[in-house]
């Protein structure tokens, strides 16, 4: 049930080195031959995205975030905060689409009110649950480009790897993790 309300798939990557080192190494692994043309970098932030020849509508995007860990016994490690989401055009889409559908559903309940408070039958009321309904089937719709996705999301999380393999910072055929990976809502 958790998971079909997770709109954005995320985990971390904690890594052995300051951040301001991980972000080093991870600028000139994007310059290699190999990674060229994958992913953007500005400041603390890699974004990976997906090639234009090969985006869908649905297609996502890895946005990676560099940080200093913030726990007691890791004085000299960053963590790397990946999350997966829809290209920021289709996710401003989306949201922009839930608040339309919530200030119509508020001007329904407003509606209703004063129908009720004139004496009338308050029928503006049953606009309510059509409003809920139709947020539930955009929530669906998202999570089923989601999962038409899911080919990308690997492929993303592969170029990330890469990346850091390429840095330095992982090994080989590690699985996205040099000490430790962490899934996250």
């Amino acid at each position: 049930m958790i998971k079909f309300l997770r709109l954005q798939p995320g985990f971390t990557i904690d890594a052995p080195y300051a951040s301001d080192e991980v972000v080093k190494k991870m600028r000139t692994a994007l310059k290699t031959n190999d990674m060229t043309g994958f992913a953007d970098a500005a400041s603390m932030c890699f974004d990976y995205k997906i090639e234009p020849a090969s985006q869908r509508f649905w297609s996502p995007h890895l946005s990676v975030q560099v940080s200093d860990a913030n726990d007691s016994d890791s004085t000299s490690m960053a963590r790397l905060h990946c999350r997966f989401a829809p290209r920021p055009e289709i996710w401003t889409m989306f949201i922009a689409i839930y608040f339309v559908i919530l200030i119509l559903m508020f001007a329904a309940m407003i509606l209703a009110y004063v129908q009720w408070w004139m004496g009338g039958q308050p029928w503006a009321l049953a606009m309510v649950p059509l409003g809920i309904v139709f947020i539930v089937v955009l929530h669906v719709a998202s999570q089923i480009g989601q999962s038409l996705s899911s080919d990308q999301m690997t492929l993303l999380q592969s170029r990330l790897d890469q990346t850091l393999a390429i840095a330095g910072i992982a090994q080989p055929g590690h699985d996205s993790g040099v000490a430790e990976q962490r899934v996250t809502a």
